[in-house]
This record gives C-alpha cells, structure tokens and sequence, in this order.
C-alpha cells in the first residue's frame, strides 16, 4: 500500500548555486547561537541549496555542484522551527537540522555570500508554511469561480 505522500509532486521552491556549510559547536546553553562562533573564514563544504517541497514538508538539500550529488538533507514540518533557526547576529546564516535516512540528525551551520540569497530562502521557507496553513477554499474566491462560469456558458 502506498504511503502518505509518495504520490505528491515535488515542486522546486528555490534554488541557490552557492552555500558554505560549518560544522557548528556544540549548544552550550539555551542562549542564541551566534554565526560569529563558527570558523566563516574557512567552510567544510561549499555546494548548491535546493529547497523542495512534498506535500506540508519542504526539504532542504544540499548538493555537489557539479554532479548534483546529495550531501545532505533537512526535512523541514514547520518555519520557525527546530530544522531551520535564523543566528542572533547575521541574517546570512543559519541553523539546519540534517537527517539521514535512518533518522539520525546533526546540526550544522549554513551561510550564504549575499543577504539577497538569505532573503530568497527565508521567504521561501514562509511563503510554503503561509500556503500550507492557508485554508484551501480561501485560495480561489467565488468572483472567479462566477467569472469562469459566466463565460463557459455563453
């Protein structure tokens, strides 16, 4: 029997060609983490983002260049969450939750070279969750519907 969601679409909702990856230290306390913490200078990774969406969930993947190979992976249920978290001192940079197929999960630290990328993948991220939460109806209203109705039956 097939399971929830495996005949959903995956639709692309952003693509970005360079991201720098971190390995991040461990959280000391419940304090924000701050990017400046990390070694920005030198990224352990350096790959393209792909943020997709099946059903609810985004994915976050992030893939070599070149092949196109998978890295890593953060399914994402909700924004603002625990997968995804902003830094308190950068809007470049955040915190990703990757899991593997197993279900083991890491943190590591993302960044991006212009703030406009940054923006890109955070309006991304909100935009989903906003049409996700929307209520279905609401998206085509009844002017529309009478609109197209009017004129199929003339």
């Amino acid at each position: 029997m097939a399971t929830e969601g495996q005949f959903e679409y995956e639709s692309v909702l952003c693509v970005k060609p360079e991201v720098n990856v971190y390995r991040i230290p461990p959280r000391a306390s419940n304090r924000a983490i701050r990017a400046a913490d990390w070694k920005l200078d030198a990224p352990d990774w350096t790959g393209r983002m792909r943020v997709t969406a099946r059903g609810k969930v985004v994915y976050v993947k992030l893939e070599d260049k070149i092949s196109g190979e998978l890295f890593a992976q953060a399914p994402v249920d909700e924004y603002p969450g625990i997968a995804v978290e902003t830094v308190s001192d950068s809007s470049r940079y955040f915190v990703l939750r990757i899991q593997d197929d197993n279900g083991r999960s890491a943190f590591i630290g993302i960044g991006f070279g212009d703030r406009g990328d940054a923006f890109d993948f955070n309006v991304a991220l909100q935009d989903h969750f906003k049409y996700v939460a929307a209520p279905q109806s609401s998206l085509i209203s009844d002017s529309c519907l009478t609109l197209v109705w009017s004129c199929r039956s003339n």
